[in-house]
């Protein structure tokens, strides 16, 4: 009885609590070595919270942290995992999050409304306009997207989303 009360399953539990799920999208902290030890790991102290100082980091509803980008960007200053007392990080060396940036269809130039704001946002300009009628569409060159966030905040439509992949799917 004690071995399957310590090892609890949060998908089951939201599911017979009603909530339906599905495999995680959320991104947890940067660097992190998968969703399964982050959730395995994490001791839930929120040193990582008080560190964060773009504040973009909060609590999902297990009580684990994830990185809210509608709050801002993130600057990859490394000091949610220098307060980290868990083994819970690869190098950082590494991509900080495994992720891709999705425009979704309520995207305002998608809908022949100019806006630029998610390209003005872009330092390392992964996001880029193409002519293919009267208004500019979005295009982006996931390869040049750190995964930062900042074009997350700046979107008047909350059209961009970061999608979080396998890490093997992200090392193909």
């Amino acid at each position: 009885m004690n071995q399957i009360a310590s090892s609890t399953n949060l998908s089951r539990r939201n599911f017979l609590r009603g909530k339906a799920t599905r495999a995680s999208s959320s991104l947890r902290l940067p660097w992190v070595k998968s969703e399964e030890v982050f959730t395995s790991g994490c001791t839930q102290c929120g040193d990582c919270l008080d560190a964060c100082e773009q504040n973009i980091l909060v609590k999902d509803a297990d009580g684990f942290v994830k990185v809210d980008f509608s709050l801002g960007e993130c600057t990859f200053c490394r000091d949610c995992l220098l307060v980290c007392q868990q083994p819970l990080f690869r190098s950082t060396e590494e991509p900080a999050w495994f992720a891709h940036l999705n425009i979704k269809d309520n995207c305002l130039a998608k809908q022949n409304i100019y806006c630029q704001s998610c390209q003005d946002s872009c330092d390392t300009q992964a996001i880029s306009f193409r002519y293919h009628s009267a208004i500019p569409t979005p295009q982006v060159a996931q390869a040049d997207c750190t995964v930062c966030g900042a074009c997350i905040a700046m979107c008047p439509s909350q059209s961009l989303e970061l999608i979080a992949l396998n890490q093997e799917v992200a090392d193909d």
